[in-house]
């Protein structure tokens, strides 16, 4: 029908909510009344959901390993007063599971108190109530409904939630947290690709008369979409070793395809399985994950920023050689006067000694010649030029994708922090604030903070000798790849023949440097990576790790970071070259047993 002439009574919003009489002067010929130019019609603009409902998309790894589906879940609902014996043999449970489990559910319930116990059964514990028909434990109710099942119990913070499930741990957390909660909140890509995940249903819009009949329509029809599902990064697998060897302990592990900037393995430790946040029985764990000291719910590799202590001297030793202030020839003493050095070696003769020895006084002087190098235009203004040069070494560590966030394909990114000179000039309340006043850059302390991230990123560009891909979760999308932003290749401001001077010192630091006893040369992989120590005032310090394997043509680049667990070296080397051999190799050589087992009972995960 023509409409050109129609005029609307309301508004285009009420039009919108169906609420709209459109009258026209002008009819179809052979409509009745078409005769008399005086009769008007009344139209009325409909919206109308079509009756198909979009299956939520499934969540699979990179090998396609089904994680995550919308399945049927079967609930158990418990009476006030429970023989928790019967229960238990109805369900073929020891009293200690049933304890257990009722505990898990609500811990502070109570026989008779107005707190519905829920139970998640499997399939052959429905069975077994189902078919008791003398009904051993009486006025159970047994309930069946789509839910998001999760496959593995690997995974929690990257796969996340959807929130519609997760209204219960919400609320718990608004209760017991307060406004902590909002700074632990992570829905994982369930959250952050909850639109394609989810699909839409379809609408109508059709234009009609007080008869129902209709005449065209008022706008664009919405077509049916079905939910996508996701293609991860991550090897399920991986995962789940790694997680195995952070267990308990407070930290985290990231691994990546340096050529790629997927990433392989994502670890927030303490761990806990991902089913936790949503499962209805689940309510007393979700409260001691809540109220736990060691934040086991903050999402560490995105969130949480710390300094990344000598790992952080790579950084500086590319840059002073971009800006030709040091060689990789350059020779400093190991003066102890300028800084203190833990690790007993002979003078550093170049680079590669100042890595493999990580020599703090080596690194004193080799960002030392980068700040006090005093431009030509500013030789008579000390203070000037400093401000100058603090400047230029902050314009080129940010190209490494640092103090910004990398825009991982998560709900909340942190982007870390680095200092400029008019931080240090409000920090220090003074202009004139001199090199010894901010050393602590050097060594990748005081004010320097990364995330896991920004960590396990800085390896891949090592190892890509210069440039990174955008680290992320999806590698694909239906039948499509990963969002485009993912392709967009990012280079740092430093040459590539200066990364090439830091690998020789990356591979003398495990062949015979500071993460010696971490080689795998028994295997044939030669791995390049850099230790770290991060002073802790507050504690024991905290151990870093970043590197990659095979040196030569990386496969796979990982970061490990463990709070309050003492050297870099004998804590955080070894868990990331058990993850690189699993990876590489797919098994672990005998040799290195003992490391995964000791590894694994100091984890809390034997």
């Amino acid at each position: 029908m023509r409409t050109a002439t129609n005029r609307c009574k309301r508004s285009l919003l009420a039009l919108f909510l169906g609420l709209t009489a459109c009258s026209s002067p002008d009819r179809p010929a052979g409509a009745p009344g078409a005769d008399s130019g005086d009769v008007r019609i009344r139209y009325t603009a409909r919206r109308v959901l079509l009756p198909e409902v979009p299956e939520r998309g499934r969540i699979l790894d990179r090998h396609d390993s089904v994680l995550v589906a919308t399945r049927p879940q079967f609930l158990l609902k418990l009476p006030r007063l429970l023989d928790t014996l019967k229960l238990g043999e109805l369900l073929g449970w020891d009293s200690t599971t049933v304890r257990q489990r009722i505990k898990d559910a609500v811990p502070a319930y109570r026989w008779g108190a107005a707190y519905p116990v829920q139970l998640s059964l499997t399939r052959a514990e429905v069975e077994r109530v189902r078919q008791d028909s003398s009904q051993t434990v009486p006025k159970l109710t047994l309930t069946e409904r789509p839910r998001r099942t999760y496959t593995t119990a690997a995974g929690a913070p990257l796969l996340g939630y959807m929130y519609a499930e997760a209204q219960p741990f919400l609320g718990q957390a608004r209760r017991t947290q307060r406004g902590r909660f909002y700074r632990l909140r992570n829905g994982g890509v369930e959250s952050y690709y909850n639109g394609l995940l989810s699909g839409h249903r379809g609408y109508q819009h059709p234009l009609v008369d007080a008869q129902g009949r209709q005449h065209g329509s008022w706008a664009k029809d919405t077509l049916f979409q079905q939910g996508q599902d996701l293609h991860l990064t991550i090897d399920a697998k991986l995962q789940t070793y790694a997680e195995k060897l952070l267990g308990n302990r407070r930290g985290y592990l990231v691994a990546l395809d340096p050529k790629t900037g997927e990433i392989l393995a994502y670890v927030s430790a303490p761990v806990y399985p991902a089913s936790t946040i949503t499962a209805p029985d689940k309510a007393g764990v979700r409260t001691e994950l809540l109220e736990s000291q060691d934040l086991p719910l903050l999402n560490r590799p995105a969130m949480l920023a710390n300094p990344p202590g000598s790992v952080f001297k790579l950084v500086n030793a590319a840059v002073a050689l971009q800006l030709e202030a040091i060689t990789p020839a350059s020779a400093f003493p190991c003066d102890q006067s300028l800084v203190s050095c833990v690790h007993g070696h002979r003078p550093a003769k170049n680079l590669t000694d100042g890595l493999k020895y990580s020599c703090n006084p080596y690194f004193y002087r080799v960002m030392q010649s980068l700040i006090d190098c005093v431009p030509d235009t500013l030789a008579g203004d000390t203070v000037a030029a400093r401000h100058a040069t603090l400047a230029q070494w902050r314009r080129y560590v940010r190209s490494f994708g640092f103090d910004a966030v990398l825009g991982v394909d998560l709900p909340r990114e942190a982007p870390g922090f680095l200092p400029t000179p008019a931080y240090y000039d409000k920090a220090r309340r003074t202009r004139a604030w001199t090199y010894r006043s901010i050393y602590s850059l050097s060594l990748g302390q005081g004010e320097i903070n990364l995330t896991g991230l920004q960590m396990a990123n800085l390896a891949a560009i090592i190892a890509n000798r210069g440039w990174y891909y955008p680290p992320h979760l999806v590698r694909g999308i239906g039948a499509g790849g990963p969002l485009p932003r993912f392709r967009v290749k990012h280079r740092t401001l430093v040459d590539s023949v200066h990364f090439e001077a830091l690998i020789p010192g990356m591979q003398a630091v495990m062949r015979s440097g500071t993460a010696a006893s971490s080689s795998l040369a028994d295997v044939g992989i030669s791995v390049a990576g850099k230790t770290g120590t991060v002073q802790n005032d507050e504690g024991d310090d905290h151990a870093a790790f970043i590197g990659f394997a095979p040196a030569d043509k990386p496969k796979i680049a990982v970061a490990v970071y463990l709070e309050n667990a003492g050297f870099g070296a004998e804590a955080a080397a070894p868990c990331a070259v058990l993850v690189m051999e699993k990876y590489l190799r797919g098994s672990v050589a005998p040799k290195r047993k003992r490391w995964e087992k000791r590894i694994r009972r100091e984890a809390g995960s034997e």
